[in-house]
């Protein structure tokens, strides 16, 4: 590969000091990634691809190396990847079983299953990073949001691929953290050819701790395509849940589940037939959520064990994978979790405005700030702080269908923001990949 600069600075001791630790804690992570496999979290089959080993061959011509995160990253860059192709390759890497299916089921719906190949990112050690990189060869790399892994950068510097990070996020939280790691904060961002921000506020985050050539044209997720729903399913979901009043819990963590069977229950009160259909952000919660919310005294059956919504009111736990499209469907009223407990930061409400949902939040929204602030701004979007707010919300969207309606249609304008967006991206990136082309001849 070319260095399309001058030569790289040397790394700060404090990354040469990780890639030591990260070379040395190699077997042990070996025996985490079997343990995660036994769990549920890897996938049998793949498990040699977290490092950096494949049999895969590399598909011929031009190839962007394009890695996100988990599902929501994932979600956000389809767009870009609709304009990427046929201009070149992507190798899509993601971490998260759960995004790989997201790929798998995305890819092809959208036509990219022959130019598009998914894979999962291989773990920060210098060894499965360098292996890695040398059976796939990208002539470009971009990163997602936040994913500055201080060994994949290093060996993408030490091949000469020109790099960017685009919908880069730096939370103030975020900040403090790498403000005691400095050198290596510049470092790692004095990598990048150049740094597209979500918002003004990221991008001067990221330009105190050393990122240059940042720019801040907007937030990806706005761009993001509607989640989708089976139409067969969407249709039977329809006829089994009839006109039952319901409200949505979406993509909920651990230390919110009591939250929100107390809210249920102060409705149930005067709404003896109000379902709740409570989706955790991992499924495999279910049972425990279930018998949480049977031990709290409401009624509660799981969608992945083939039980009905309980009647006549309570808690269905939507423990499936792929579905949430579905429930914002079903439901036009909707919290978003990972918002009410520690750590929180928010799951993205943008998904449940774009189908037209009243959204309601906790008070933990940094992740995904710029969002939760345009949504509120459009008056789509409320704060809750406790379970008696949030049943004032659900019952204040319940009793007034006309303020739940202009509350979507809000959202709807709001999440329809930046529609330009993925095509400015994906030509940026094709210019990424022309210059390091061009610097090979």
């Amino acid at each position: 590969m070319r260095a399309l600069t001058r030569a790289a600075p040397s790394p700060p001791c404090t990354a040469r000091a990780w890639a030591v630790l990260a070379s040395l804690l190699a077997p042990a992570l070996r025996l985490m990634l079997a343990r995660r496999l036994a769990r549920g979290k890897e996938v049998a089959g793949r498990l040699r691809e977290r490092r950096g080993l494949d049999a895969t061959p590399r598909p011929p011509g031009p190839l962007l190396w394009l890695h996100a995160a988990s599902v929501g990253e994932t979600v956000s860059i389809l767009p870009v990847l609709a304009h990427l192709v046929p201009a070149c390759q992507v190798l899509l890497t993601t971490g998260t079983v759960t995004s790989a299916a997201l790929a798998a089921r995305r890819l092809p719906e959208m036509g990219l299953g022959t130019q598009v190949l998914h894979r999962f990112v291989p773990l920060d050690v210098p060894r499965w990073a360098r292996r890695f990189l040398a059976h796939w060869r990208p002539d470009a790399a971009c990163f997602v949001e936040s994913e500055l892994w201080p060994n994949l950068l290093a060996a993408c510097r030490a091949r000469g691929v020109p790099m960017a990070l685009i919908n880069a996020r730096m939370s103030a939280k975020s900040l403090t953290g790498w403000q005691l790691l400095p050198r290596l904060a510049a470092w790692l961002l004095g990598g990048f050819a150049w740094v597209q921000a979500q918002s003004e506020a990221d991008a001067a985050r990221l330009r105190s701790l050393g990122a240059t050539r940042v720019t801040a044209p907007g937030d990806l997720k706005f761009a993001a395509p509607a989640l989708p729903a089976d139409p067969a399913m969407l249709d039977a979901c329809t006829t089994l849940l009839g006109n039952r009043p319901r409200w949505l819990a979406a993509s909920t963590h651990p230390g919110e589940d009591a939250t929100i069977f107390a809210a249920q229950a102060a409705l149930l009160a005067t709404r003896p037939d109000l379902l709740c259909i409570l989706v955790p952000r991992h499924p495999e919660r279910g049972a425990e959520i279930q018998r949480a919310a049977q031990a709290a005294g409401l009624a509660a059956t799981r969608r992945a064990a083939g039980q009905a919504p309980p009647a006549p009111g309570g808690i269905w736990v939507a423990d499936t994978l792929g579905e949430l499209g579905l429930w914002y469907r079903l439901c036009r009223i909707a919290f978003v979790g990972r918002s009410l407990a520690a750590p929180g930061g928010g799951q993205n409400p943008l998904e449940g405005a774009r189908l037209g949902c009243a959204v309601a939040v906790g008070p933990m929204t940094d992740n995904f700030a710029a969002a939760t602030q345009a949504l509120a701004a459009a008056a789509a979007l409320t704060r809750v702080g406790d379970a008696a707010a949030l049943a004032g919300w659900v019952a204040r969207m319940l009793d007034d269908p006309a303020a739940c309606a202009a509350a979507g249609t809000a959202g709807q304008a709001a999440a329809a923001r930046y529609a330009e967006l993925p095509a400015q991206t994906a030509a940026a990136l094709l210019k990424l990949l022309e210059r390091d082309r061009r610097a090979a001849r």
